[in-house]
């Protein structure tokens, strides 16, 4: 999902976030046409358990074994398959509903019988306030991206109204596995006629209903635009022994949450669309043959092996899409189509520029693109919440009207098609758990994005026109901007948390922020050609294999070799959450005078007065003054004594003081104990000017960069020092305003 708060403040994300699960408050507003629903229940049966409903980052590395092992390229498929969709649907565009038929197969690829299997049925999180999802936003008091209400006649939901094994009747029972409200219905219990082997593979043929949204999140329509996401029954994921720190074979079945998004197994999708002739769609895959026609419905069919999720959109008034290609080592020609309406007809061909250069970049930094196609969709008027969303070979950037080359409307629709394609590696072939993990998908990805945006060369930062005309042209780097979202000053929840049990919404927005930012400090302790190579051998390891954060934690220590520092982040700001704020307390230079009192001059003990004293400094300054008439300010006959203090209120992190001095010496030194605070001390020919932290700026999580450096004369670096922190809410006040 897209960052979305630069729409109303300028920064890239903040999105929203949430943390128990909560209990419904009062009777659900069900669609009154609704058939009758399965009884609920909370037990797993088979004596298999479900995936703890606190389950967050995960510490022990997963087998190397796990999900089949790494994928060479020799073997016949990209990925281990584990499932197969086979559906044809009907889209009723009046009435918003969906009608389909789904012939689902799954492999067992545990060592023990099946009988009963778990499906998510994400679209009955809009069925009524007694889902998990709404509960969670009513109780918690939490918001989510822009917040759209819910009105009379605009809920969404699915049912399954038959579900059969080999002819036989499958009964369904909602279960909570997250202990959430027991009005919830997005996860149901199958229970088999025939328990599926292990090794073995069963069949489910099941009819169902839906009715889409008013777009609300991530899926749903405004008019004649549809966007159809979390749209059919899914089947959960059997996580075996080695697999994302699982001990035993255990479902990983979680309700959909506010702020959660998906996670599913690797399969085949062979999708069948039929919809009226005069809607144009777009969806995941590869359309097989010229669509069909008969009796002013057109049926087109979408397949796509090697994937975990597939959507798709219709409208009626979209333009003819803006096609293009793309080719790459290792990768196949790819097909790009962008699909917009024409008010927006100005956002398809940068939209279709950012997708190729990220095909680019994406495919050189981290691994040759797998797939043929990529479609691209601008949402229409009003259907802001079907925007920024990422699905396989399939995604929603941003819409706007105008997009003039230089502005911020251009920055923001070439941030969010990057981020969204983005996620075609983190979240599309890397298929890490986003329930559980979404650092590894929102915050690696937005981490790669900035990257590539500070390999291009691009600015947050444009002036609107009449600061231009003005003379303001503020920059500000990627990465200083990301610093606004992380939370620096008051960090609540560790990168690696799940999705819901978060203290507040900007707590989950930080995974986005605070993880790109964890990750570029990171960098800049490894250095980047280090973390480069790191990033390749993860991707080359994990590709389709849903690693864990604990999998990406050895990914990094190995390739580098820097085990030490690995972890030593890892502690600090993934598993826990420790602020980073360190400061120079004290700085201070002064010169070393001659002391009154009894002294010890030629073997005679002297009893100097003050008086002594302070004739005897005056007669030493005019003789050097003489001598040294072109002498610079800050030095002189007497050495000085510079003192810095530094202070920690926070994790200990490597840290180096620079300490400049008049006559142009530096003294250089590191910091390295875990100790609350230290105190440097020199004495040398010259006045110490300037003291300086972190003067490589390596540090982007500490709170504040505004107390690194102190002056004692005019030499600017601290204004400059200032400048990262100053321009960043600059920006965010300005992008403001632009947005009003």
């Amino acid at each position: 999902m897209a960052a979305r708060w630069w729409k109303a403040t300028g920064l890239v994300l903040v999105g929203a976030a949430m943390t128990a699960l909560a209990m419904a408050d009062g009777p659900p507003r069900t669609m009154p046409t609704s058939p009758p629903l399965p009884a609920a229940a909370s037990a797993p049966a088979d004596d298999i358990p479900f995936a703890a409903a606190d389950a967050a980052a995960v510490s022990v590395p997963s087998s190397p074994q796990a999900w089949g092992g790494p994928r060479t390229g020799q073997e016949p498929t990209l990925s281990d398959r584990v499932v197969d969709y086979k559906i044809q649907v009907s889209l009723d565009p009046d009435k918003h509903t969906l009608k389909g038929k789904q012939q689902l197969t799954w492999r067992n690829r545990s060592d023990r019988p099946v009988r009963s299997v778990y499906l998510h049925l994400y679209l009955n999180a809009f069925r009524n306030e007694g889902s998990t999802f709404f509960s969670e936003k009513r109780n918690l008091g939490f918001d989510f991206r822009s917040d759209v209400p819910m009105k009379d006649g605009e809920w969404g939901w699915i049912d399954m109204t038959r579900v059969a094994q080999a002819g036989a009747p499958v009964s369904q029972t909602f279960v909570q596995p997250d202990n959430g409200p027991s009005t919830d219905m997005t996860v149901v219990r199958l229970d088999l006629p025939q328990a599926v082997a292990p090794g073995g593979s069963t069949t489910l043929d099941i009819d169902f209903d839906a009715q889409l949204p008013r777009v609300i999140a991530r899926t749903g329509y405004f008019g004649s635009f549809h966007l159809i996401a979390q749209w059919f029954p899914k089947i959960g994921v059997l996580e075996l022994p080695g697999e994302r720190g699982a001990t035993t074979p255990r479902w990983n079945v979680h309700e959909f949450h506010l702020h959660s998004e998906f996670y599913a197994d690797f399969g085949s999708y062979d999708v069948t669309l039929d919809v009226p002739s005069e809607y144009r769609v777009g969806a995941t895959g590869e359309l097989q043959g010229t669509p069909t026609t008969a009796n002013g419905r057109t049926r087109h069919r979408y397949v796509q092996h090697d994937v975990h999720d597939f959507a798709w959109t219709a409208d009626k008034n979209y333009a003819e899409p803006l096609l293009g290609d793309w080719t790459g080592p290792g990768s196949p020609p790819v097909r790009i189509r962008v699909l917009y309406p024409p008010e927006f007809k100005a956002s398809a061909a940068p939209a279709l520029k950012a997708t190729q250069d990220s095909l680019t970049y994406f495919s050189r930094t981290l691994g040759p693109y797998p797939y043929r196609t990529v479609t691209v969709v601008i949402p229409a008027h009003n259907a802001t919440e079907a925007g920024g969303m990422e699905y396989p070979t399939f995604f929603t950037a941003d819409s706007f009207e105008q997009v003039p080359a230089l502005g911020l409307n251009a920055l923001a629709l070439d941030f969010v098609t990057i981020h969204e394609f983005g996620h075609g590696y983190f979240y599309g072939i890397l298929a890490s758990n986003e329930f559980e993990e979404p650092m590894l998908d929102e915050g690696l990805n937005e981490y790669w994005d900035q990257r590539m945006l500070r390999e291009a060369g691009n600015r947050y930062i444009v002036a609107p026109e009449w600061l231009r005309r003005l003379g303001v042209r503020p920059h500000l780097g990627e990465f200083e901007l990301e610093r606004l979202g992380a939370r620096l000053d008051d960090p609540a929840d560790g990168t690696g948390a799940n999705s819901w049990g978060r203290l507040s919404s900007s707590s989950y927005g930080a995974v986005y922020s605070r993880t790109a930012t964890v990750m570029r400090d990171l960098e800049a302790q490894l250095g980047t050609p280090a973390i480069e190579k790191a990033f390749k051998d993860y991707y080359a390891t994990w590709k389709f294999r849903h690693p864990s954060i604990a999998d990406l934690r050895e990914s990094l220590a190995v390739s580098t070799g820097r085990r030490d520092v690995v972890e030593r982040v890892f502690a600090q700001q993934v598993y826990a959450t420790r602020k980073v704020d360190d400061r120079i307390e004290r700085f201070t230079s002064t010169e070393v005078l001659p002391l009154a009192g009894f002294q010890m001059e030629k073997g005679k003990r002297v009893d100097v007065s003050e008086a002594e004293r302070d004739k005897r400094i005056s007669q030493q300054r005019e003789a050097w003054d003489k001598a040294n008439p072109k002498a610079k300010p800050g030095s002189g006959p007497f050495p000085w004594r510079t003192t810095v203090l530094v202070r920690r209120d926070g994790a200990a992190v490597p840290q180096t003081l620079v300490v400049t001095f008049a006559d142009g010496s530096r003294k250089t030194v590191r910091w390295e104990d875990g100790a609350s605070w230290k105190r440097f001390v020199w004495e040398g020919p010259s006045k110490a000017v300037s003291a300086r932290l972190d003067p490589q700026k390596l540090h982007y999580l500490d709170a504040s960069k505004l107390d690194d450096s102190r002056t004692l004369e005019s030499d600017g670096g601290a204004a400059r020092r200032w400048s990262a922190d100053f321009a960043a809410l600059f920006q965010a006040l300005q992008t403001f305003l632009v947005s009003l």
